[in-house]
């Protein structure tokens, strides 16, 4: 199945309504992206480096349009509410999946689950360096490719280092990316064990984990933060 048209107008939904459903349909539209345990993890970061450039990010005038009188803290405070919403209701899905008496194409559904999270997570961490004032420099798919990096490494990006900004995902930066995939799908299998399955369980971990990313790449973008009132326009 190719991949969903990513879109976000906001148009008619809460906030956390407009994460959950871009969850939902870049999950919808994953397809069997999991073959075996390797194939599938190489298909899921491959099309998470596709995915990305093509994910909504907001820039900081969109997101103060959206969100009018905010200080950056509490903007940013209602964007992980909102993406914590979206992982949480992909973590639910698959939890109520799994207590079917034979669960189908379980190896698929989890890799699906994997690639929702991560999209979910990688537009909160590039929306939180809008708020913080450390965009990206350069096009789309540099961007992408930087704030993937961010994901990876749980941490801001650093604009004044070319390398970490880099248009093109270096093979380190690959294995690492897999690495990172492979650590939150080991961290969904609980949601799959027998007399640990269930809806709750699955949206609980994930609500756990994008929370836990986001305070640590917050803190990280606190020490960087350019003022709002120090930005050029067009930033």
């Amino acid at each position: 199945m190719a991949d969903p048209e990513v879109r976000d107008d906001g148009r008619g939904s809460t906030e956390q309504q407009r994460w959950a459903s871009l969850a939902r349909r870049i999950k919808g539209g994953a397809g069997r992206v999991a073959g075996g345990a390797l194939g599938g993890l190489l298909a899921v970061s491959e099309r998470l480096i596709d995915l990305a450039p093509r994910i909504p990010v907001r820039d900081l005038e969109t997101l103060r349009r959206h969100f009018p009188g905010l200080d950056p803290e509490e903007l940013a405070d209602k964007l992980v509410s909102g993406a914590t919403a979206g992982t949480a209701a992909v973590g639910a899905g698959v939890g109520a999946a799994a207590m079917l008496p034979v669960p189908p194409a379980m190896t698929a559904e989890l890799a699906a689950e994997t690639l929702a999270v991560a999209a979910v997570e990688y537009k909160l961490i590039a929306e939180l360096h809008e708020v913080y004032g450390v965009r990206a420099p350069g096009t789309a798919r540099a961007r992408a490719v930087a704030y993937l990096g961010a994901w990876t490494q749980e941490r801001g990006i650093e604009v004044t280092r070319p390398s970490s900004v880099d248009a093109a995902l270096s093979g380190q930066m690959k294995r690492r990316l897999r690495q990172r995939l492979l650590r939150r799908t080991v961290r969904s299998l609980p949601t799959l064990t027998p007399f640990m399955i269930g809806a709750g369980v699955g949206a609980a971990l994930n609500r756990r984990d994008t929370r836990r990313l986001a305070r640590r790449v917050r803190e990280d973008l606190r020490t960087r933060r350019v003022p709002w009132d120090a930005l050029p326009p067009s930033a």
